[in-house]
């Protein structure tokens, strides 16, 4: 059974900074591309990164502005995403997702990110 277990959320100021994480089980973890995928309150999903099985290619959504960063530590199986000076906006639940042929085929629970002063 795949699980995907994000963790790392939690209530930050306008400007901080957040490292999310994802671990996953239940399936060889190299052997997938993992996305993120956020869900703010009472508004759609909205996909925010992925990355390649081996961290060698990533991309981002346009309107992310160079403020988040994702990566994986396949040694560990876990996937991360870094986002720097957080703004009210970026308020959602994050979700990391194991991909397969560009599609989210299974999802974990979630982490909600609150930024708020």
């Amino acid at each position: 059974e795949v699980q995907l277990v994000e963790s790392g959320g939690g209530l930050v100021q306008p400007g901080g900074s957040l490292r999310l994480s994802c671990v996953g089980s239940g399936f060889t973890f190299d052997d997938y591309a993992m996305s993120w995928v956020r869900q703010a309150p009472g508004k759609g999903l909205e996909w925010v990164s992925a990355i390649s099985w081996d961290g060698g290619d990533t991309y981002y959504a346009p309107n992310m502005g160079g403020r988040f960063t994702i990566s994986r530590d396949n040694a560990k199986n876990t996937l991360y995403l870094q986002i720097d000076e957080l703004k009210s906006e970026d308020t959602a639940v994050y979700y990391c997702t194991k991909d397969e042929d560009y599609t989210s085929t299974d999802w974990g629970q979630g982490t909600l990110v609150t930024v708020s002063s």
